[in-house]
């Protein structure tokens, strides 16, 4: 049967406060955690360099005054609800794995996009995968990756539009429930989220994102300013 929740959008609203795990301390940890605060969630920061967590921290709450985020160490994921894979595609892989057992039964939101940085011009993954699914298979049974926010850029995630208009948060993933939540925590923080379906279309979003990344460096480009939406009657 179809997917009765494929191509449905969630209308802005805030649930229950969830506390979200962001592994990363670069541009995107910075854009997505300053949604989730937006939304009224608590954010927990964890990087291989610490100070940087911290840095991160300080800034948000000079952004978002009153804030709950800090920096946390990898062993506090125990206590995340939501757990966003802010980091490269590889080491998405890697940090999944090394963390095992602890992400069982965990929402983990995978962000990445393998595509090739020097030339922009083709995935990294075979034609009939996608990097979120390889996530997948690298974390622990259980495990309830979910991809979304791959095709959003750090900038307009701070600001939470582009041109006056909320931004899409395209949402994929096989349990129901972890992509509910995902498009709370999208639609909590003023934006929109977007069920596209099962994990396997992940491989159509990583896809468009990397066109919308090539067009970047263009001299017709955004400046990674840009966003990706569907637009309807």
């Amino acid at each position: 049967m179809p997917d009765p929740d494929i191509g449905s959008s969630h209308p802005h609203g805030k649930g229950s406060p969830m506390r979200v795990f962001i592994v990363g301390t670069g541009n995107m940890a910075g854009g997505i955690a300053t949604r989730a605060l937006a939304g009224g969630h608590a954010v927990r920061l964890v990087g291989t360099d610490p100070a940087k967590a911290t840095a991160l921290a300080d800034a948000l709450v000079e952004r978002l005054a009153g804030a709950d985020v800090a920096p946390a160490v990898p062993d506090a994921v125990g206590a995340a609800d939501v757990v966003v894979l802010a980091v490269p595609f590889d080491a998405a892989k890697q940090v999944v794995a090394e963390y095992g057992d602890q992400l069982a039964g965990k929402t983990v939101v995978d962000i990445t996009n393998p595509v090739d940085f020097a030339t922009l011009d083709s995935l990294t993954v075979p034609a009939d995968s996608s990097g979120a699914q390889q996530i997948a298979e690298a974390a622990a049974p259980g495990t309830r990756v979910v991809k979304a926010f791959n095709t959003t850029f750090a900038g307009p995630l701070v600001a939470g539009e582009v041109g006056g208009l909320p931004l899409d948060v395209f949402i994929a993933g096989d349990d129901a429930a972890a992509r509910d939540q995902v498009a709370e925590l999208a639609a909590s923080g003023g934006l929109n989220p977007v069920i596209v379906g099962g994990l396997r279309h992940a491989r159509e979003l990583e896809g468009i994102q990397l066109l919308h990344m090539a067009l970047q460096s263009r001299p017709e480009g955004h400046g990674w300013m840009s966003a990706l939406k569907i637009v309807a009657p």
